[in-house]
């Protein structure tokens, strides 16, 4: 039996906005925890593994959040998608504790994996609480809870303010683009400069 036209288009639409709007927040994450474990060094303090995380959580709900009103008029997808975005941490934490599995071929790791979880469950609630449903992130409601974020995952005693570390290092203009090319993906219909169209 044929799948219809229509569906089969609905389902492409679902799978390419969303692999689009993943790999855009993984790449962002990768990007600000870079920039933040550089800017840190081996100080007394410093936390990767809490960068990593912490970034993660907060990337990945501002992108659900920008996904979320870029598909205002997919009612039917908006969920499905927003959620998956939502959830970008725990699927990413999975994966890594898998591979770890399958390559330890240690099946008690994933007592571990329950753990992180937890862990992260309480980080995305932070970002969630204080970015809002049905509002897009703008640069200047970015900034200020990005300034929440860089206070989380700077060690203590840093001589400069969360606000002057996040003004010295850049990293609001590069989040506003990321989530500015996932509201345009969610308007549009397709990804930004596809099929040769310019921004």
């Amino acid at each position: 039996m044929s799948t219809p036209d229509s569906v089969t288009d609905s389902l492409d639409r679902v799978a390419g906005f969303t692999a689009f709007a993943t790999v855009g927040a993984l790449g962002l994450t990768q990007d600000l925890t870079h920039a933040v474990l550089e800017s840190i060094g081996d100080m007394e303090g410093a936390d990767s593994e809490l960068v990593a995380e912490e970034t993660l959580c907060l990337v990945a709900t501002a992108t659900a959040r920008a996904a979320a009103v870029g598909l205002e008029d997919e009612p039917d997808h908006r969920p499905s998608i927003v959620q998956t975005l939502l959830d970008l941490p725990f699927t990413y934490r999975d994966y890594l504790i898998g591979k770890a599995m399958v390559a330890d071929q240690n099946p008690e790791l994933s007592a571990v994996g329950e753990q992180v979880r937890e862990r992260l469950q309480g980080k995305r609630e932070f970002y969630t609480t204080h970015l809002p449903e049905g509002q897009f992130p703008g640069p200047h409601a970015l900034s200020d809870k990005m300034e929440l974020w860089m206070g989380r995952v700077s060690p203590p005693k840093l001589p400069e303010t969360p606000q002057e570390r996040l003004e010295s290092l850049g990293l609001v203009e590069p989040t506003v683009a990321h989530l500015k090319l996932v509201l345009a993906y969610g308007r549009r219909g397709a990804a930004p400069g596809a099929s040769g169209e310019s921004e």
